[in-house]
């Protein structure tokens, strides 16, 4: 194993990990693969194994437990690419369900219309509350991240916000 006492000079990461990516490589994608049901996957998460293990080298205490580390890392890595792809599942799921209902041209046309009678009326607003809303709803900020943009403070933040918002209904309910 990478520890061994033959060897008088500790090991270098690039060593080991050289040495056990030699020996465990295959192994290591089986265990992937059966874990994720995807072979393309489990080689990458197989080598954000090695990559994580090489970066830590340092902080390893026992090298010969080294293949343990991989083998967590490995499953660690397969739950949370199965997390992600149930994320993913779901949203398809349900993005497909939507679609299934299809609008009518005319929703359509009157869904584009509408959406210009936003824009056009979000243009109308001043600069800060027309800043703070295109932040907060088309590039989906957060409050730190918008006042930070902003170069103002959160307060001022959910001040321009609240009075545009206010100004934007006030604009479209009195609309043509």
């Amino acid at each position: 194993m990478v520890g061994e006492a033959a060897r008088e000079e500790p090991w270098t990461a690039d060593d080991a990990v050289t040495m056990l990516f030699a020996a465990h490589y295959r192994g290591l994608v089986r265990l992937g693969v059966l874990l994720l049901h995807d072979e393309a996957l489990a080689e990458d998460v197989v080598q954000d194994a090695y990559v994580a293990l090489h970066r830590h080298w340092w902080r390893l205490r026992d090298a010969d437990k080294a293949l343990a580390y991989l083998r967590t890392s490995v499953v660690n890595g397969a739950r949370s690419a199965l997390r992600k792809r149930g994320v993913a599942d779901r949203y398809v799921a349900r993005s497909s369900a939507d679609e299934q209902t299809v609008a009518s041209a005319e929703t359509g046309a009157l869904s584009l219309l509408r959406h210009r009678e936003i824009l056009e009326a979000v243009r109308r607003l001043p600069a800060r509350q027309r800043e703070a809303i295109v932040l907060r709803y088309y590039a989906e900020l957060s409050e730190a991240e918008i006042a930070d943009a902003m170069g103002v403070s959160r307060g001022a933040v959910k001040s321009h916000a609240a009075r545009g918002m206010a100004a934007l209904r006030e604009i479209l309910e009195h609309a043509p």
